[in-house]
């Protein structure tokens, strides 16, 4: 069975740790622990590993949020996988720090690389797992929020969260979606 983990963020140093790229710290996690280097793929960098006899594959769009979609449809296509096998980890501002939720489906929320990841698939009826980062900013504020560092209290427990993030990315393609949710959503 291979799944597909596409981790939602922006490319370059200036966003590298930054709440809007949690995405790409879950799956640069995933990676290390698995010993997977990233290479460079079309619209995207991409790796591989198989874990309990079933083979992910990682991907961080190299398009930007705003254009997520891109990297999505190619690798669902090239992998000739259904998008129920695919999992998109992405930055919530509706969710409190380091609460994770897993859908099997759901609205953009207002998140841009959702928005495009639906437009480009025609279907928000796809997997995903939110990553709380809370909404601690004032009147129209958004993007630089997101674009911003987590804090020096949110470091603390931050990488806790991002293990179980990889965690439930695991669980995802090991024991399937249902089990998954009703297991780690709380």
């Amino acid at each position: 069975m291979k799944y597909l983990l596409v981790g939602l963020g922006n490319i370059g140093p200036e966003y590298a740790n930054t709440r809007h790229n949690i995405g790409f710290m879950v799956l640069d996690y995933l990676a290390k622990k698995h010993e997977a280097s990233f290479d460079t793929g079309r619209h995207s960098f991409v790796t591989e590993f198989k874990y309990k006899g079933k083979h992910f594959t990682l991907v961080k769009p190299t398009t930007y949020m705003n254009l997520s979609g891109k990297a999505v449809a190619h690798w669902l296509s090239v992998l000739k996988i259904p998008a129920s096998q695919m999992l998109v980890i992405t930055d919530d501002l509706a969710l409190p720090f380091g609460k994770l939720r897993m859908r099997a489906k759901g609205s953009a929320g207002g998140h841009n690389g959702l928005k495009h990841i639906e437009e480009t698939l025609g279907s928000n009826e796809y997997p995903r797992l939110r990553f709380g980062v809370d909404a601690q900013f004032s009147k129209g504020r958004q993007v630089d929020y997101v674009l911003s560092p987590f804090s020096e209290d949110e470091h603390i427990d931050l990488a806790t969260y991002i293990e179980k993030a990889a965690d439930m990315c695991l669980s995802f393609g090991t024991i399937g979606l249902e089990r998954t949710m009703n297991f780690f959503n709380k």
